[in-house]
Formats: structure tokens, C-alpha cells, sequence
């Protein structure tokens, strides 16, 4: 089977890009995704407590505002929302379920993709947009004896729901962004949980609540209100952005709303040094939460410093020889960000390896194409990571490059476009400089880069990268045109031939 267009993954990225085709009158697309159901990150992580670190009205897209109930929406809240973009853009017969592509190879004789799905299924497609995102494939530590456990474990990402923690004691491995949120949850039924921190997160102080009846009214009567209040939460994290980009002095207000809260909330000395990170703010993930340092308070959950020397078939062991007792083991230890598009692979132009392609890191222009993979775009690709705004916003400027090289692919009667490499090289040469004078590269180890190189994230403001891709450049690609259709009934067709 053959489609003009075939998008990877039913996320936010995928559904924002089949409702821009079809809006373009673009029809002859498919949306793959390897689950049974949409919603990318927010269907596979259920783990309790879950919500979003992005206020609510920046965390839509600009063109379809949402009744949210609160400040900071819940996963279910979520993906209401994007089951109702499906249906309010008749998306459902463009989407197939339990389709994971395993390998996509260009055909440069042809000017097509073929794609290889898990069950040996094959399409092809005149181009590929791969939305799989970059928080898709949980990673678990390489800790001696992790099998060895007696009791459940697993990943919050794939959290397991059969297991009741009332009365059990619970080993919490991980304190980022995902323990953040369902510890203090599982602390109000264990009986005790004993958190392993490696290093200590900012928490800054979360606005959130429920939005009054009134509010909601007043944003249903006047879109200019809600455009208002999105404009003011985007500021905010430009702010913010600044001093990731600029100059850590930026970070003076944050700092001081992050001790505050610290002081107020765990009054213990000892404990509280404990939760005094080593390292530049947002130089690892900056968190949001209200609950994470009363929750370390309790009498009945301890934060453990010590490094994890092994796990034993009843609990864990550190460094100083304890044995800490535990019923449950949950890992709250991320994910494999900078591995983008595992497990699939991706064979460019002469059988070109992207993975080989990006052995020291992976880079594309814009973050969205790859000099050698012709007509294959990304969304939420390389460096193009946040550390303090909306991720949906990069994704409606990325959605709009992509649209518009594929109209240009028509409009121009191309075969297909590729990224120069001088322009691709360019463009990383001042990512990685850029990179040197944030945050990122101070000194401490996160999933941003690869061998202190930045691989995530976009170093500079949100709204200078939606100013570079707010058209699409033909002149930054190499291309090859359509041959013409033949002259007559006899004539022979002919594929495109190399460039």
C-alpha cells in the first residue's frame, strides 16, 4: 500500500500534523502508532498523581483552545483532549493501531519510502514524518542483582496498576520529574517508601487549582481573555528560558521562590541539605510541585543518599552496607531521550545509516531533517527539547516547516528534498555554540546531551526558533525534480534518477 504522507506516532506531534494535511486538503496520509490507542507519553505513563508541568492554556494548540477545569490539566484531562481533535477532524479512518515501524529505507530510484512494520508488513510513502517524540522508551539502571528482586517492580512509565502498596514498604529508585509526582501520592497508603536519590531536583512552587465557574465563563465569552492569560504564562517561560540561555543571574527570582518554599516546608537541617542540589538550576530538569518536600517530611518516608551498591531478592543495599527492607521496587529513572527513533531504522540515500549517521550525538537542521534522508521530517527531533516553555508550541511551528516542504514538493513537481550538509553543519555549529553559555553545559550529567555535547535541547528562546521555521526554505535543500509524464500511450515511464 502507498500514501503520499505517513506519520510515526499518535501523539500530540502526530495528531497537530494529520489535522495540518488535512486542513491543506492533503488526504492521502496514514498515522501509524505501535500501541492500540492514541495519546503518545500520556497513554503509556498512568502512575498516580500524573498532570502536566505546563499550564493548561499554553498546553493546547493555538488553533483549538480547550475547556480546561484546572491551571495544570491531569493525563485523563489530557487525552480527552486529543481524542477530541480525532474527532472533530474525522482522523479516525487515517489512524492504525498496533502498527510499529521497525525499518524505513529510501529508494532513491524510485523517490520512495519503504516502511517496515513489526509484523513484516510494508508501505511506502513519498514522505515520512516521524513523530515518536523522546519520552517514549523507559529506562531502567543497571543496578547488580535488579532480577534478583523477590517482589513486583517496574518502571512508573508502565506502572502496574494490580499491585495495591497499602500497608507495603516501597523502594522509589529515581527522583525526577515522574517521582516527583507519584510519590507524595503513594505515601499517603504505604506503609513506608524509602526514595534513592542520586541528586537533588529544583522544585519550584506549582500555581495550580481548579479553575472558578466564573473564569470558565469569562474565557468562553471572551477568547481574548484566554489568548491573554496563554500569553502570560508564555512570557513566564521565556523568562525563564533566559536564564537557561543567558545568564544564571536570570534565575534570581526562581532561586529565591525555590528556597522559600524548601525552608517552609521540611524544617529538619540535615534533611533539608539532603535536598540542596550540587549543580546550576536547569541545568538538570527543573520540577513543579507543591507535595514533594512535605512528602519527604513524612515520619514515614526517608530520602536515601547513599549510592544503591545492589538489589537483593527483599530489598535494597547501599554503599555504607545497610539493607533497606522492601516489598515493591518502582523506577522513576527516565528515559532513553537522546536515543531518537529507537527502535526503528532509518537507511537514507546509498543505504546511509541514520544511526551510524549519528554515532556522536545525534543532530538535523531545525531539528526536523537529515542531509542524506530525503523527504524524511521529524517533529520534536534534536534540539528541540525545552527546559522551561511549551513543548506544543515547538511542535506548531515544526508542523507548519513540514506542511510547507510538502507543498513545495508539489507546487515545484519535486521528487525530493534534502537538507544541504553545509547548511545542516551550519546550523549545528551554532546550536553547539550557542549551547556553551547555558545552563546545559555547567557541569552536571542529564539526559540534554551526549559526552557534554547538547542533543535536546533548543538554546535560545522559544519564539527565535518559531521565527526560523515559520516558512519552509527550499533554498537551504538539495532536490530532484518529477521526470515529466510520459508523452503518449507507448511511452515508457521513468523513475527519478540520482542526484
Amino acid at each position: 500500500m502507498s500514501h503520499q504522507v505517513v506519520i510515526i506516532g499518535a501523539g500530540f506531534g502526530g495528531i497537530g500534523m494529520a489535522i495540518a494535511l488535512k486542513r491543506a486538503g492533503l488526504e492521502d496520509f496514514v498515522v501509524l502508532d505501535r500501541a492500540d490507542d492514541l495519546g503518545g507519553t500520556w497513554r503509556d505513563n498512568s502512575y498516580p498523581g500524573l498532570t502536566c508541568d505546563i499550564p493548561s492554556q499554553l498546553y493546547s494548540f493555538s488553533f483549538r483552545p480547550w475547556r480546561w477545569s484546572r491551571r495544570f490539566p491531569a493525563r485523563d484531562e489530557i487525552l480527552a483532549y486529543l481524542h477530541a481533535l480525532v474527532a472533530e477532524h474525522g482522523l479516525r479512518p487515517h489512524l492504525r493501531f498496533g502498527a510499529g515501524v521497525a525499518d524505513a529505507e529510501f529508494d532513491q530510484d524510485q523517490a520512495l519510502w519503504t516502511l517496515t512494520l513489526g509484523d513484516g508488513e510494508t508501505l511506502q510513502a513519498t514522505a515520512v514524518v516521524s513523530a515518536v517524540g523522546q519520552l517514549g522508551h523507559p529506562v531502567l539502571p543497571d543496578i547488580p542483582g535488579r532480577d534478583d528482586f523477590a517482589g513486583p517492580s517496574w518502571h512508573s512509565a508502565r506502572w502496574n496498576h494490580e499491585v495495591d502498596l497499602a500497608g507495603r514498604r516501597v523502594a522509589v529508585v529515581g527522583t525526577g520529574a515522574s517521582a516527583i509526582q507519584f510519590v507524595p501520592e503513594i505515601a499517603k497508603v504505604a506503609a513506608h517508601v524509602d526514595v534513592y536519590q542520586r541528586s537533588a531536583p529544583y522544585v519550584l512552587p506549582k500555581a495550580d487549582r481548579p479553575y472558578r465557574d466564573g473564569e470558565l465563563t469569562l474565557f468562553d465569552r471572551m477568547p481574548a481573555v484566554r489568548k491573554a492569560d496563554r500569553l502570560r504564562v508564555f512570557l513566564y517561560g521565556e523568562l525563564l528560558t533566559s536564564g537557561f540561555v543567558l545568564s544564571p543571574k536570570l534565575l534570581a527570582a526562581p532561586m529565591a521562590m525555590w528556597r522559600r518554599q524548601l525552608r517552609t516546608a521540611i524544617t529538619d537541617p540535615e534533611l533539608r541539605a539532603r535536598c540542596v542540589p550540587d549543580y546550576v538550576m536547569g541545568c538538570k530538569r527543573v520540577v513543579f510541585s507543591n507535595d514533594w518536600y512535605p512528602a519527604l517530611a513524612r515520619p514515614d518516608v526517608e530520602l536515601v543518599t547513599e549510592r544503591i551498591e545492589r538489589i537483593v531478592p527483599d530489598g535494597v543495599v547501599t554503599a555504607d552496607g545497610a539493607t533497606h527492607p522492601a516489598d515493591v521496587i518502582i523506577y522513576g529513572t527516565g528515559f532513553g531521550a537522546t536515543r531518537f527513533l529507537t527502535p526503528m531504522q532509518v537507511s537514507g540515500r546509498g543505504g546511509a545509516s541514520l544511526q551510524q549517521a549519528w554515532r556522536d550525538g545525534a543532530q538535523a537542521y531545525l531539528g526536523i531533517t537529515v542531509a542524506g534522508f530525503p523527504n524524511f521530517f521529524m517533529l520534536y527531533g534534536p534540539n528541540t527539547n525545552l527546559g522551561g516553555n511549551s513543548i506544543i508550541y515547538m511542535l506548531e511551528g515544526q508542523i507548519g516547516y513540514v506542511l510547507g516542504a510538502l507543498q513545495a514538493l508539489r507546487a515545484h513537481r519535486l521528487a525530493w528534498v534534502d537538507v544541504r550538509p553545509d547548511v545542516q553543519d551550519s546550523f549545528n555549529d551554532w546550536v553547539q555554540s550557542a549551547s556553551h553559555s547555558s545552563v546545559w553545559e555547567s557541569g552536571c550529567h542529564s539526559w540534554y546531551t551526549v559526552s557534554g555535547r547538547n542533543t535536546n535541547n533548543w538554546p535560545d528562546h522559544t519564539f527565535l526558533y518559531r521565527r526560523r521555521v515559520r516558512r519552509f526554505d527550499l533554498a537551504a535543500y538539495r532536490v530532484m525534480p518529477r521526470e515529466p509524464a510520459p508523452a503518449g500511450p507507448g511511452a515508457a515511464p521513468a523513475g527519478p534518477g540520482a542526484a
